[in-house]
Formats: C-alpha cells, sequence, structure tokens
C-alpha cells in the first residue's frame, strides 16, 4: 500500500499543483460540472488533488482523505468524460481504482496512520 500511496497520491498531486498555484488566472474559467461556479469547482479540485493527496502519501486519516479524491476522480470520469470513449477516459479510471482501493484496503503497515494503530 505505500507503493500505491506514493505513485497516485504523488500523480495526482502533480496534476492539481498548477491549479493551486495558478488559482486566479484558472478560477474564472475552470469547469464547472456540477453548477456550484467555477471558483468552488477550481477549490473542490485543489482541495482533493493537492492536500488531500498529501495526506494520502503520508498515510495520515488516509481513509478520509481518499474520498475527496473518489468524488473528483468520479466526476472526471462519469461527467467530464462521461461521452467519450473507455479509451480516453482509462487515466481517470485508473486514479479512481486506486483511490477506492486506498478507501477500502486502508493505508498499509508504513503510514503515520499504521504508526499511531489506526
Amino acid at each position: 500500500m505505500l507503493i500505491v500511496r506514493i505513485v497516485f497520491g504523488g500523480l495526482i498531486f502533480l496534476h492539481g499543483w498548477p491549479k493551486l498555484i495558478n488559482f486566479s488566472a484558472k478560477m474564472h474559467s475552470f469547469s464547472d460540472p456540477l453548477g456550484v461556479g467555477s471558483k468552488i469547482s477550481l477549490g473542490l479540485t485543489v482541495f482533493a488533488e493537492v492536500f488531500c493527496a498529501v495526506f494520502i502519501v503520508l498515510g495520515m486519516l488516509t481513509r478520509l482523505a481518499s474520498i475527496p479524491l473518489i468524488i473528483c476522480m468520479s466526476v472526471i470520469t462519469f461527467v467530464i468524460h462521461g461521452t467519450k470513449p473507455l479509451d480516453e477516459r482509462e487515466l481517470p479510471i485508473m486514479f479512481l481504482a486506486a483511490f477506492v482501493t486506498i478507501l477500502f484496503v486502508g493505508p498499509g503497515k508504513f503510514s503515520i496512520d499504521g504508526a499511531v494503530g489506526k
């Protein structure tokens, strides 16, 4: 699970970091698939892809941190890219599968959660 957490948490962090550092430039043009506004959609995406990703990599509050990432990947897979062929949705599907696995299996032995006995 350590490898799964580092690889998928690290990769999704790399997707989120540019959104965070360019937040003000992107906040008016970001996709709004749920109708909550571009700024809120971007904020929720940054929260999941940056902050929750860090928690996943560290193995801290891992199951809780995986939930926003599951929601984010579900929206990307089924709403934003929902009409595209499967081969164009492979990446978000793989991320979704990894974060669902983390939710059910937990962070593993080598994690902050594992060290404190959660």
